[in-house]
């Protein structure tokens, strides 16, 4: 029977793979979801009534419903409902999926974010803005983008943060991340079963990552401290 030292290099192997897919969706998700999530809130404050009410009610269904069910239908609703399985079933198509869901997902959380930074900015600003002869899209990258960016890094932080322990819950449509590789021992993976410590090996990943993203963000925070 293999000793523990034997299963390691196996196990570390399984999730260094795992952790790599993990990270790939969480850095797809976030190139996705920050300038979707810009454009949404810019919606909600549109000036037609329509799109507003549309995307109001689309962040409120978001945001309402687990993600994991979210998951389950943008990947299993055009196979089952529509005859066309457009995402295969194959690791990429898992993974497009995945990334899909997580995008529009945490899109409609940062747009709410979004929202509250330039909300939080004082109309007198736009109002000099506008006495000064720039434009509206002037006054929001010239005037408004970097404060906003201040005010909206603490709240960001946290759903970022959050995010990275969520890319555990694509698992649940067989996308081989971190989790799902560790899980896999406990079944019977590469003749080694019933083992759970490579669960343990898993969140030390997430602690390693995640605190590495938090004297980022902290750091980030600093940077931006001169807008008090």
């Amino acid at each position: 029977m293999d000793t523990f030292f034997d299963q390691l290099p196996v196990v570390l192997n399984s999730l260094n793979i795992g952790f790599l897919q993990t990270l790939e969706l969480f850095f797809v998700t976030l190139l996705g979801a920050i300038p979707l999530g810009l454009l949404i809130s810019m919606g909600t404050r549109s000036n037609f009534a329509p799109l507003r009410a549309v995307l109001k009610i689309f962040i409120w269904i978001i945001r309402g419903t687990p993600l994991m069910i979210q998951l389950l239908i943008i990947y299993y609703f055009p196979g089952l409902v529509l005859g066309n399985a457009i995402w295969g079933g194959n690791e990429l198509g898992r993974f497009l999926a995945s990334s899909v869901a997580f995008i529009i997902n945490y899109a409609c959380y940062f747009s709410e974010i979004f929202r509250g930074g330039i909300e939080g900015i004082p109309v007198g600003q736009e109002e000099a803005g506008l006495v000064l002869g720039l434009s509206r899209r002037q006054i929001f990258f010239k005037i408004k983008l970097l404060q906003m960016i201040k005010r909206i890094l603490p709240p960001m932080s946290n759903e970022i943060l959050t995010l990275v322990k969520d890319t555990s819950l694509a698992r649940i449509i067989a996308l081989q991340e971190v989790i799902w590789a560790g899980q896999a021992f406990m079944k019977g993976s590469q003749g080694i079963s019933g083992a759970i410590w490579p669960l343990f090996f898993a969140g030390f990943y997430y602690l390693i990552f995640n605190g590495l993203l938090t004297l980022l963000l902290g750091h980030a925070e600093k940077k931006l401290g001169y807008f008090r």
